[in-house]
């Protein structure tokens, strides 16, 4: 493959740069078709392992990440195979050893970064953002921060309020960052390899309740080249009733309210996100030109949510298409509760996603009129 791109680049007569190469690679395998299961641990454990493989560069640091095998298992067999040098425990402080990750991607290293839960986050976003994201801006492109900060994000079961926050439009917010966002296991092997081979900082938000998940994956997905690029939405099931946005673990939840709406003889056209900055605004409007209807599903709160930049682009250049209101379906607007009947109140369910779906294409009576 790689030969072939090659051979057209100097067909075109482009002067391409190696990176360029990559991501041409990257596009040219955007998609996969199913062929053996594997669970999204096994599948972000085998990216890193082939990336830390192919570029002495990349190290893994992180609480626990080396002589426990991972909090959660993912860097399971690095610390044996790549040693304490390039998989390396930190003591319990985000803040410090995400500086000294910034300050080695500033050298010239690629770390990626891993943090227990993405809450924890907060207390390095000095460094994220101000540290990481805006310094190639300010150098006027003269610094470059090769730096993969990863783990868990949003609610996983019982684990509170500050355990159980999305940040995925925190951090979409904010220029300078990528942020990206798998689903199925083709999601986090492509997206975690593009994300180490990326020269800016990227923010991968996994979740933790799709660990233990499989998924089908092709021999394609398998190989080590293997890649996604940043940007680009999958269309995860194709449909022309009305068009639903998710990300993360929401399009398991789309895809199965696409099934229940089939029934009723709705066609519903899911879309996997997978990268929340970049986002994919000409997928989206695309497909909102074709079903004329639209339903975000985030688990993050409503306010300044990612569904909210969605409609707003959809707004701004397919207003004219949409025959009905935007339904947008998120958390509650309140910290997750403890109680487990409470905390499915709090986040999106299936149900919530079938009866919005129903809202736009007019199958059901509109919440205000039940006021």
């Amino acid at each position: 493959m790689l030969g072939i791109i090659r051979q057209r680049i100097a067909h075109q007569g482009i002067n391409a740069s190696g990176m360029q190469i990559q991501a041409l690679l990257c596009a040219s395998r955007s998609y996969s078709s199913g062929a053996k299961e594997m669970t999204v641990r096994d599948a972000l454990n085998s990216a890193l392992d082939e990336e830390m493989s192919a570029d002495p560069k990349v190290f893994l640091m992180g609480e626990e990440v080396g002589e426990y095998q991972g909090a959660y298992k993912i860097s399971k067999g690095l610390l044996d195979k790549y040693g304490p040098e390039r998989v390396r425990d930190t003591p319990i402080t985000e803040a410090g050893f995400a500086g000294i990750g910034v300050g080695a991607a500033y050298y010239g290293l690629k770390p990626v970064v891993e943090f227990m839960t993405f809450n924890f986050s907060m207390q390095a976003i000095d460094h994220i953002i101000n540290s990481a994201a805006k310094s190639n801006y300010m150098s006027a492109g003269q610094i470059s921060v090769p730096i993969v900060f990863r783990g868990p994000n949003g609610a996983a079961a019982g684990v509170g309020a500050q355990h159980s926050q999305c940040y995925a439009a925190w951090y979409g917010s904010c220029p300078g960052l990528k942020v990206l966002t798998p689903y199925s296991s083709e999601d986090a092997r492509g997206l975690l390899k593009a994300a180490i081979r990326d020269p800016d900082p990227v923010v991968f938000l996994e979740n933790e309740l799709l660990y233990g998940e499989s998924f089908p994956v092709s021999a394609e997905v398998l190989d080590s080249s293997f890649c996604l690029p940043i940007g680009k939405a999958k269309i995860e099931r194709e449909g022309k009733h009305v068009t639903i946005t998710a990300f993360s673990k929401m399009v398991g939840y789309a895809l199965k309210a696409a099934e229940i709406l089939a029934k009723e003889g709705i066609s519903a056209e899911v879309i996997n996100l997978r990268s929340i900055r970049p986002l994919d605004r000409a997928a989206i409007n695309a497909s909102v030109r074709k079903t004329n209807r639209l339903v975000t599903v985030e688990e993050g709160f409503p306010q300044h949510g990612v569904g909210a930049e969605i409609c707003a682009s959809v707004v701004e250049e397919s207003f004219e298409y949409l025959d009905a209101p935007v339904e947008r379906i998120s958390a509650a607007d309140v910290p997750m509760p403890y109680a487990a009947n409470l905390e499915r109140m709090a986040v999106p369910q299936i149900e919530d996603i079938v009866r919005a779906a129903k809202r736009a294409c007019y199958r059901s009576v509109p919440m205000a009129a039940t006021a």
